[in-house]
C-alpha cells in the first residue's frame, strides 16, 4: 500500500503565509502611492496655506459715474497724474485696444480714475498699444502730455475692442533712419530727417495716433501724428505740438537734423505706409532711439 503524502511542517507553513502577506502589502503600497507628477499638498493644509495661488484675483474697477470732470487722454490733453512708461527701449508686442465709448483711465488696477480715453483722435479711431496686462486690466500708452504717459483700462466689460498688428516702426535718430518691420521682416528702410539740437525728436516708445490730411499745408499729402509731443514747442501752427511722421517736397532734409522735431520721410516711405492693400494700421507701435 502506498504512503499518503505527509503535510509540510508547521514552521514552513507559517513562513509561506508570512511571505505572501508581505508581498500583498508591497503591492498595495505601490498601487496607492501618489504619482510622481501629482501635486503634493501637506496633510491638513490647502494650496492657499502653502502659498500657491491657483487663480489671480480680478481687481474690480471703480465706478466712475461722471467722466466729464476728467482730463482727456488725447493729443490735446495733459494727464499729470499718469504713470510714466518704465520701459523705453523695447517695442510693444503689437496688441492694441480701441474704446467703443469713452472709457475711464486709471492710475492702477482698482485705483483712481485719472483721465478719459476718447473713441477718436484727429479724425481716426483711437487705437492704443498694450504694454502690460493683469487679470481684468491692460496698461496702455497714452497720447497725452507728458510724453511717456500710461494708464490702465478695465477689460471687465465690452467697452474695448482688441486686435493685434505685427507692424513695428523703429526710428534711429543718430543714423537718421526709419525702418518698418512686418511679421519680423524688414519691409523698408529710409534715410529721414529728424529734429535739430534746438528742437530734438523725442525718444521713447509711442505709436501711430492717426492718419490725416491737412489742406493748409503743402509739404506732405498725408501726415501720421504720433502719441508724443515736442519738448521744445507747445504748438505747431496752432496745434498741440504733436510730433509726427510726414513727407517733404525736397530731398536735402533727409539724412540730417532738419526739422522742429517731426520725422521727415521720402515719398516712397509714405507710399508704403498708405498702401491700400496693406497699410500701416493706426496704433502701430513706434520706437524712437
Amino acid at each position: 500500500m502506498s504512503e499518503m503524502p505527509q503535510p509540510a511542517p508547521t514552521r514552513w507553513r507559517v513562513l509561506v503565509l508570512w511571505l505572501a502577506g508581505f508581498a500583498l502589502v508591497g503591492i498595495a503600497g505601490v498601487l496607492l502611492a501618489p504619482s510622481p507628477n501629482a501635486p503634493h499638498t501637506a496633510r491638513g493644509t490647502d494650496p492657499v496655506e502653502l502659498g500657491v495661488e491657483l487663480h489671480a484675483p480680478v481687481v474690480a474697477a471703480r465706478v466712475v459715474p461722471n467722466l466729464t470732470g476728467l482730463p482727456e487722454a488725447s493729443t490735446f490733453g495733459a494727464v499729470t497724474a499718469a504713470p510714466q512708461d518704465a520701459t523705453t527701449d523695447e517695442v510693444p508686442d503689437g496688441q492694441l485696444v480701441h474704446p467703443s465709448e469713452p472709457v475711464p483711465v486709471f492710475a492702477q488696477p482698482g485705483g483712481d480714475a485719472i483721465a478719459v480715453l476718447p473713441t477718436t483722435q484727429l479724425g481716426s479711431d483711437t487705437w492704443v498699444p498694450v504694454i502690460a496686462e493683469e487679470p481684468g486690466w491692460v496698461q496702455v500708452l497714452l497720447p497725452a502730455r507728458p510724453n511717456g504717459s500710461t494708464g490702465w483700462l478695465s477689460t471687465q466689460d465690452n467697452s474695448l475692442t482688441i486686435r493685434s498688428t505685427t507692424d513695428r516702426i523703429v526710428i534711429d535718430r543718430a543714423a537718421f533712419r526709419l525702418t518698418l518691420y512686418r511679421d519680423h521682416q524688414q519691409i523698408g528702410t529710409w534715410s529721414v530727417g529728424v529734429g535739430t539740437a534746438a528742437a530734438p525728436t523725442p525718444a521713447g516708445r509711442t505709436f501711430v495716433l492717426a492718419s490725416m490730411t491737412d489742406a493748409k499745408q503743402k509739404f506732405s499729402p498725408v501726415i501720421f501724428p504720433l502719441g508724443i509731443h515736442s519738448t521744445t514747442f507747445s504748438t505747431y501752427g496752432g496745434g498741440p505740438g504733436t510730433t509726427g511722421i510726414h513727407g517733404w517736397p525736397t530731398t536735402e532734409v533727409f539724412g540730417r537734423p532738419s526739422s522742429d522735431g517731426c520725422i521727415r520721410v521720402p515719398a516712397d516711405a509714405l507710399a508704403t505706409f498708405t498702401n491700400p492693400i496693406d497699410p500701416v494700421p493706426i496704433g502701430t507701435p513706434v520706437l524712437i532711439r
